[in-house]
Parts: C-alpha cells; structure tokens; sequence
C-alpha cells in the first residue's frame, strides 16, 4: 500500500495543475457569460450597444461547461451540498465508510475509447451545432435557425449505431428523418445564400 502512495504522491502536483487550469477556465466563462448578458440586456436600451442574435446559444453554452466543470472542482474539494443530518445518530466507521463510498468511481471500464466517444457527442455535436446555428442566426431569425440543433441527436444517434451496434426501431428512424429534414430545410438555402455572398464577394479580374 505505500508505494501506492508514493506513485500517488508524484503526480499529484499534475492534479494541483489541472485544478488551477479548470479554475481558471470556470472563471474565464463566467465572465463571458456576464459580458454577453449585460450587452444583451445594455443593448435593448441603448441603440450603439450591439444586441447579437447568438448571444442566448453562447451563454447557455458557457453555463453548460462551467457547470460540469465546476462540479468536478467541487469534488475534489469535498465541497458539494451533502445530508449530514443522520451523521451524528450513525457510528464514526459508518460515516467514514459513506465518504469513502461516495468517493468510489462509477467509470470503471473508463477507457481511452470511451473519452474519444464522450469528446465526439459532447465537444463535437455540440460545437457543430452551435457554430452552424450562429452562422446561419447571420442570414435568418433565430427561430429558424434553432431547428439546425436537431443534427445533433441524429450526429450522437449515428455514433451509437456505428460503435456501439445498436439497433434503432422505426418510430426512432422516423423522428430523426424528422429532424435531419427540418435541419436541412433551413441549413441548406441559408448555405447556398452564403456561398452567392461569397463568390460575389471575391475581386473581379
């Protein structure tokens, strides 16, 4: 058990880096998240403050990853919301026993293939979406352009049939028709209008 320790030991400055890196990008995305909403909120009001159109997509975004990541800070730190009003009725070893429990992983088979598949859905479709929906909230309304966030369970769906072989049934081969239509239907001619803009954009020789 020692040597565990000491193994432990040497890469624990590599954690203490880590941490301060999640830190410090938890931080830079709560300040994105309070720029953009004050010049969302400035810019009802007063006409030379820009009010952008993505501006709802990227705050939720931000939020979305600076939650995750600050529970996972939160974890190291033992600083999460937990019931303690049973601890003084239960013995010490039992309440020792429940934060060693709490601690255990649940990632057991945790492996490099599983963090590739999670970065796909998670930072890929993600990110897809996203940067499709504010290029094309530039040509069209932002109703319309949410309808571009439907490729993303039809990206993560795709995934799980070609990695994992699962099978779809057909009501679920349908609904993502469904989506993969309504997405198109507004990707595709807003596409097409940026590729006119950009030919004409280009220098006549």
């Amino acid at each position: 058990m020692p040597a565990i320790f000491e193994k432990i030991d040497r890469i624990k400055p590599f954690y203490d880096l880590t941490y301060k890196v999640v830190l410090f990008v938890c931080k830079v995305l709560l300040v994105i998240d309070i720029a953009i909403t004050s010049m969302a909120v400035a810019g009802r009001y007063i006409p030379f403050i820009p009010d952008p159109a993505w501006r709802e997509e990227v705050v939720l975004t931000c939020m979305s990853y600076m939650a995750v990541l600050s529970a996972a800070l939160a974890i190291r730190r033992g600083a999460h919301i937990r019931m303690t009003a049973l601890d003084g009725y239960m013995p010490k070893w039992a309440v020792k026993a429940l934060d060693i429990f709490a601690d255990v992983p649940f990632f057991t088979d945790f492996t490099l293939r599983s963090a590739l598949l999670l970065c796909y859905v998670g930072i890929f479709c993600a990110a897809f979406g996203f940067l499709l929906t504010a290029k094309i909230t530039e040509y069209t309304s932002a109703t319309e352009a949410s309808f571009v966030y439907l490729i993303k369970p039809v990206l993560a769906t795709l995934l799980a049939v070609v990695c994992f072989r699962e099978t779809i049934s057909v009501n679920r081969m349908i609904g993502l028709v469904f989506f993969l239509a309504a997405s198109l239907c507004v990707s595709v001619p807003v596409l097409r209008e940026m590729r006119r803009d950009a030919v004409t954009a280009q220098p006549t020789r």
